[in-house]
């Protein structure tokens, strides 16, 4: 499985930034959970977002919620996320990542970086204030 994640840049504070990630999914998009981390300088890699299998559910960390959206294509069998209201605090590399592992606690387990099988290469957000 590859991911190819874009859509980074370098935006004012309050902006809006649309990353997308590619994968070589095909049949099995569907059976994927995929998630999105970001990882600023001197900081661990961190959860963003994540889409479970199907869709079926989205879960967000605090500090994004209500600002970024995490979508699916499935023809193009890509993920996006759509990050408004952008604040300094949001620069980092952000990475999509996606993993088939099925959890006893779905919203512990697509929380985890440990859980994700594949990540993209990542791209940079920069906000300036």
């Amino acid at each position: 499985v590859q991911l190819q994640a874009c859509g980074g840049g370098l935006v004012q504070a309050g902006d809006s930034l649309r990353l997308s990630c590619a994968t070589s999914i095909r049949t099995f998009f569907n059976y994927y959970h995929m998630g999105w981390f970001r990882q600023a300088p001197g900081k661990e890699r961190e959860f963003v977002g994540a889409s479970t299998q199907h869709s079926h559910n989205t879960f967000y960390a605090d500090s994004v919620k209500g600002r970024f959206t995490i979508s699916r294509d499935y023809d193009k069998n890509t993920v996006y996320l759509q990050m408004d209201n952008l604040k300094p605090e949001d620069t980092a590399v952000h990475y999509c990542a996606a993993t088939s592992k099925t959890f006893s606690n779905l919203q512990f387990g697509v929380r985890a970086r440990q859980t994700y099988d594949y990540w993209g290469q990542g791209t940079q957000v920069t906000v300036s204030s």
